[in-house]
């Protein structure tokens, strides 16, 4: 893992670097509050998605501006970005890489960010992996919330309210616990990484996502294959479903994975590990052995098998469903 500071025409951002550069580029970009080292460390950890990706991929991990680990307070005087630069900005990572075209893999407001870009500049999208995904603009419920976190953010800093709506966002109730079950060692690490993140950068990626823009009438014309993964019970589980009914039926799909919430990267990664499998052979990519470990997702409890169909993939492939049922 090697860390780039990239300088861009909206500031530096940094970029983490993993695995031969000589292969295809695979982007990531996370949701508000998170960097690579915890959004997707669960994914890369999880020994059949690493391997399936690290084999086909060299990984570029963008961090939002200011989300890096010791990343700088951002000056007051900096200029509010919008989601249409934080997708301009990628195309100049791009660049500085001499990278064409990518696979783009992204959680939630990373996920709005991606597909934006995937939008603006299609030639340079191979393929769509979205976690979670956002694609309408903020309903009145979350519009308020944001502001809310906005205000406190801008104000007291990453305090406890802000942490728990932003926990509440990421994971479901199993995981973060109550009075008689204590919160996973996943949710007391990120409350531990929360406290380290710079409240007023935050506050600037948090603002950029409350004033983005419905893509909805876009999406049909996205060209790219696109594979959408959502939590039962995620926040944003509607979202996720409304953008499918978007897409061309011919390059989308949805997998719901049960259990989790919206951060399926963390939660549930070895959920995702079979659908990307199938989606990626339809780029010719594949995993190294063929071998099945005890804890992938080939069970009908972690997928529902009716949201996935190589047709909805494009794939020509068996049906998944007789994979799902071994």
């Amino acid at each position: 893992m090697h860390e780039h500071l990239v300088e861009t025409t909206y500031g530096p951002v940094c970029v983490a670097v993993c695995g031969d550069p000589d292969k295809p580029a695979l982007v990531t970009y996370p949701d508000v509050a998170l960097n690579y080292m915890f959004c997707f460390q669960g994914l890369l950890f999880c020994p059949e998605a690493s391997s399936l990706l690290l084999h086909n991929f060299c990984i570029y991990h963008i961090s939002p501006i200011g989300h890096e680990l010791g990343a700088p307070l951002i000056s007051v005087d900096a200029p509010l970005l919008s989601a249409d630069d934080l997708a301009d900005q990628i195309v100049e990572v791009l660049n500085f890489f001499g990278l064409g075209a990518v696979m783009c893999m992204g959680v939630t407001a990373g996920a709005y960010v991606l597909t934006l870009f995937a939008m603006k500049y299609r030639q340079r999208v191979l393929g769509l992996i979205l976690v979670s995904p956002l694609c309408q603009a903020p309903s009145w419920s979350e519009w308020l919330c944001n502001k809310v976190m906005s205000n406190l953010l801008y104000y007291y800093g990453m305090c406890g309210v802000v942490k728990e709506l932003l926990l509440k966002r990421y994971f479901s109730k199993e995981v973060r616990g109550n009075a008689q079950v204590p919160e996973s060692d996943i949710v007391q690490e990120c409350r531990r990484l929360l406290c380290e993140r710079q409240s007023t950068n935050v506050w600037r990626f948090l603002e950029a996502m409350n004033g983005r823009v419905d893509l909805s009438e876009g999406l049909r014309k996205l060209q790219c294959r696109t594979l959408i993964f959502i939590g039962e019970n995620s926040a944003y589980h509607s979202e996720a479903v409304h953008m499918t009914t978007k897409l061309d039926r011919r390059y989308g799909a949805l997998v719901e994975v049960q259990g989790s919430g919206s951060l399926v990267t963390e939660e549930q990664p070895q959920a995702m590990v079979i659908p990307m499998e199938y989606f990626l052979m339809g780029y010719g990519l594949y995993r190294p052995t063929q071998s099945v470990s005890p804890r992938s997702p080939l069970s009908p409890t972690r997928i529902s098998p009716e949201l996935l169909s190589p047709e909805n993939m494009g794939l020509k492939l068996k049906p998944i469903k007789t994979r799902l049922a071994l």
